[in-house]
C-alpha cells in the first residue's frame, strides 16, 4: 500500500517541476515594449470599432432605403 501512495505522488512532483521548469523560460516584455504593444492594442481596437459603427450605419441606411 505505501508504494501506491508514493507513486501518486511521483506524478504530481514530476509536473510540478516542470510547470517551473517552461515557467522560468517565459520571456517577459520590458516596461517599454509592454507600454508600445499596450497603445498598439488600443488603438486598433478603436480604429476597428469605429470602422464596424460606419459599415453598420451604411447597411442600416440601405436596409431603411429597401424597405420604405
Amino acid at each position: 500500500m505505501g508504494e501506491n501512495a508514493n507513486a501518486e505522488n511521483a506524478p504530481k512532483k514530476d509536473w510540478y517541476k516542470g510547470l517551473k521548469t517552461e515557467f522560468n523560460k517565459i520571456i517577459w516584455p520590458d516596461k517599454k515594449s509592454l507600454g508600445r504593444q499596450t497603445t498598439a492594442v488600443v488603438a486598433i481596437s478603436i480604429v476597428l470599432g469605429l470602422v464596424i459603427s460606419l459599415l453598420d450605419a451604411i447597411i442600416k441606411y440601405g436596409v431603411d432605403f429597401l424597405v420604405k
